[in-house]
């Protein structure tokens, strides 16, 4: 595997369109052939951008047990497996 690159969207308050944007290069660039990702992506039951995941591959999440709630989270391990070309990672924060 080679090097990878990383595309970082940034903006300055939530609700500006960064999903969406992200979203919508995934949508081009599968349409131009390239293996491209959902690892993990949170919509905020926004609409527009809950459509957009609508034609994208979707990764499972994993699930982990800290102090007696359950979370999901990212599964790198099932992300290195399936080694897609594009991987897409939004709201990577932890609690």
């Amino acid at each position: 595997m080679g090097r990878g690159k990383l595309r970082i969207y940034l903006g300055a308050a939530p609700g500006v369109g960064k999903t969406y944007a992200m979203l919508s290069e995934a949508h081009r660039r599968v349409e131009r052939g390239t293996d491209a990702v959902i690892a993990f992506v949170e919509h905020h039951s926004r609409p527009r951008t809950e459509v957009m995941l609508h034609g994208l591959e979707l990764l499972p999440r994993q699930e982990l047990e800290y102090r007696g709630s359950t979370f999901t989270e990212m599964d790198v391990d099932a992300v290195l497996e399936r080694a897609p070309a594009v991987a897409l990672v939004d709201e990577l924060a932890h609690t």
